[in-house]
This record gives C-alpha cells, structure tokens and sequence, in this order.
C-alpha cells in the first residue's frame, strides 16, 4: 500500500518550512558582535529550551523522559545534528562561504546514496534531476568553488554534509521515534560543546540575549522541528532537495532587512533552485494522482 498523499503533502510542507526558517540565520549572525562559539552556545540553549517547553505542554511529564532516554534513533539523530551544527561555523572560517555553499548543495545526493545503500529506497529520476539542476544553481548563486581553498574548511564542510545526510536516512529509519526530543538534546550537546570555546558569554547584554532567543526559537527551534518531523514521511533524497531553498533565500533576507540587492548571479541561481525544487514537489503530486 503506497503512503497517504496527507502524508507526503504535509511533510513537504513541513521540510519548506525548515527551509524558509534555517534561511534566516544569516539576518540574524549580522546583528551579533560576538565570537561564533558564544552564538552557537546562546542559541542552542534557547533553542532546546524552547523544543522542551513544547513537548512537555503536548506530552507532559512522558516528554522529559523521551529526552532523556531518547532511544538509539533519537540519540543518533541528536548526536549527527550536533556534529552538523558545530562543525558549519569553523567551516566557514577556515574556507571561502562560496566552497561551503556548493558543498552543502550536495547533501541530495549524498542523501539519497545513503539511504540506497542502508534503506534500498531508490530516488526517482525526477528528483535526481532535480537535484542536478538545484545543484547548477547553487553554484551560480555563490560564483563558483576556488581549487585553493583551505583542506581543513573542506574536510569540515564534507563532515556536515555527510553528518546531516545521515541525519536525514536515520530520521527516515526511525520514524516512529520521539525526534522532537532528539532535536532539543542537539541543541544541548551542541551549547555543552560550545562552551568551553565562548569567549564572550559572558559580555552579552539584554539586547544580545534577545535576538539570541529570536535566533534559537525561529532559526534553529522552528526549523529543526518542522525538517525532523516533516523528513520522515518523505524520502531521504527529496528531503534534502526541498532543504537546499534555505540557498536562495538567504540573500533575500539580507535585502529585506539591510537593503543589500543580490547579485544577478545569486538571482538566476536563486531561480534555478527554487524552480527545481517547485518542478519536483509538482511532479511528485502529478504522479500520485494519476496512481
């Protein structure tokens, strides 16, 4: 019996959703004068705080125990999360943004590859084009990668990619799993990890702390929630190919807040992604309709 198209509709929903929220991360780093480990340290305790909160007012007391004993899924989802969160920042210190973009444009396909090998869930060829051309896009919206960019920032940056693909193929395995939970114990790990590396947590003002709360409840609370929740009723592959919108929408924050107009190319890569992204989810309707 094929899956409920209730369920497909509203997990593609859900992973635009996480898209349109994880877009929004580079409004708000631009109104933080802080060291990339007290933002992460910041946001990350708002953000498992805030998840907390929602899964004791749905659940009650049950949540805190899915928290704390979230089970091998939800604990290797949590673990694989962490990974992803703290590796992007020293990334793109180490790195031109441009290679990490185009390296994170990649995560359909890795996503996909595993979920082949581990699921035997094979991608249709719709959204293997589709991520062909979200692909091309990218590349034109960041310019291109340069040979010489640093190792260590690539490395970094295969490491995210690879630690959120298998995030993606676990939540998939998994999906009857508490993965809310397992999100907000990400955001814990993450601030644990952080720490000893926050060198100004302890110069954060009132107004610091609340655009750190705005960054850990919208950008990372909302968004983590709606992909980890959304992705399991989805394959791995087209998850991942929904998610690569947060590319193209992070310009257009910064144009809506700080009136920076895109670059004809973040335009025409822009419109590639998006277009792909629409073509597949379009298809994808079409074709459970006609079956």
């Amino acid at each position: 019996m094929g899956q409920p198209r209730s369920e497909r509709g509203l997990g593609i929903a859900l992973v635009i959703a996480a898209a349109i929220a994880w877009s929004t991360a580079p409004f708000f780093t631009r109104l933080l004068p802080f060291d990339p480990w007290t933002i992460l340290f910041w946001r990350g305790l708002f953000a498992g705080s805030l998840i907390t909160v929602f899964l004791v007012v749905m659940q009650g007391r049950a949540a805190l125990g899915q928290l704390l004993a979230p089970g091998r899924g939800g604990l290797l989802v949590a673990s694989l999360s962490t990974l992803g969160m703290v590796t992007f920042i020293p990334a793109l210190q180490m790195t031109k943004v441009m290679n990490v973009a185009v390296l994170i444009a990649t995560q359909p396909f890795v996503a996909a590859a595993l979920a082949w090998l581990w699921l035997g869930e094979a991608a249709t060829w719709r959204t293997l084009i589709a991520s062909v051309i979200a692909f091309a896009g990218v590349v034109v919206t960041v310019g291109g990668i340069e040979a010489a960019g640093d190792i260590g920032g690539v490395a970094l940056s295969c490491l995210m990619v690879l630690a959120i693909s298998s995030m993606t193929v676990v939540i998939r395995r998994h999906r009857h799993t508490s993965m809310v939970a397992a999100a907000a114990l990400s955001n814990f790990l993450g601030s644990l990890v952080c720490l000893p590396l926050a060198h100004d947590i302890t110069h954060v003002g009132g107004n610091g702390l609340a655009i750190l709360a705005m960054f850990g409840c919208l950008q990372v609370a909302l968004g983590l929630t709606f992909y980890v929740l959304g992705s399991r009723w989805l394959p791995s592959g087209q998850a991942s190919l929904i998610a690569t919108l947060e590319t193209p929408l992070m310009p257009f924050w910064i144009w809506v807040a700080f009136r920076e107009i895109p670059a004809v190319h973040a335009l025409i890569g822009g419109v590639l992604v998006i277009g792909a992204v629409v073509a597949d989810v379009v298809g994808d309707a079409r074709s459970r309709e006609r079956s």
